[in-house]
């Protein structure tokens, strides 16, 4: 596929780039800082020269909860950190590659990948009618796991039309949990759709469990 293609195809040059712009981005940083906050815009994510573009832009993030402590969305919202926004299947391989795999992280900590401009949160204006595949896996698999679902997702592989929302692997101490977000969790044809590309693209052990959760339910 286009993705495992260009997977290799990545020469690292971006490297060299960061350092040039180092000097820069602390000038700008300054300006920025003495800019009124209305006027900040951000430069918008897109394709490189000869880049393979994707549908959507998509934003890492990552979050990692003290267990024990109360989450309030407040405290959440403190918790999750973007890590980046790519445009292309050469920029999602330069975030990815330098990213710890699922089943390296310790604790309990999650990536979340979703479409730039949702959060990924419940709250957000295009999850809160949505819901989620829930599927929990035994230690060893989330690696692959993550990796096979992110890629169906980037490659438009669900055909749920707009529907995606995201994706999200929890890392817990007994075993991780990978889930899918959607924007409508009434609409049946969708749910059952994306539950039948899980399968098929993760390649899951017979007797996984797979779990559909709406976020009112959630919330709850």
């Amino acid at each position: 596929s286009l993705f495992i293609r260009l997977k290799d195809d990545d020469s690292g040059d971006h490297d060299q780039n960061e350092e040039n712009n180092t000097q820069k981005d602390s000038e700008k940083e300054k300006n920025d800082r003495e800019k009124p906050q209305s006027t900040t815009k951000r430069k918008a994510v897109v394709p490189g020269p000869a880049e393979h573009p994707l549908q959507y832009n998509y934003t890492f993030w990552y979050s990692r909860r003290t267990p024990g402590r109360p989450t309030s969305s407040q405290s959440y919202e403190q918790n999750i950190k973007q890590i980046g926004t790519f445009a292309s299947v050469e920029q999602f391989w330069r975030f990815y590659s330098h990213m710890v795999r699922p089943g390296d992280l310790t604790g309990h900590s999650d990536f979340h990948l979703f479409k730039e401009g949702i959060k990924p949160m419940w709250e957000d204006d295009a999850n809160k009618n949505g819901g989620k595949w829930i599927i929990r896996l035994r230690k060893g698999l989330a690696s692959r796991c993550w990796e096979n679902l992110i890629l169906a997702m980037l490659g438009e592989q669900f055909m749920v039309g707009e529907e995606i929302c995201g994706a999200v692997v929890s890392v817990r101490f007994q075993e991780d949990i990978i889930s899918i977000w959607n924007k409508t969790a009434s609409d049946q044809a969708t749910t059952a759709r994306i539950r039948d590309t899980l399968r098929r693209v993760l390649n899951l052990p017979p007797n996984t469990i797979m779990e559909y959760k709406t976020h009112t339910d959630s919330i709850k």
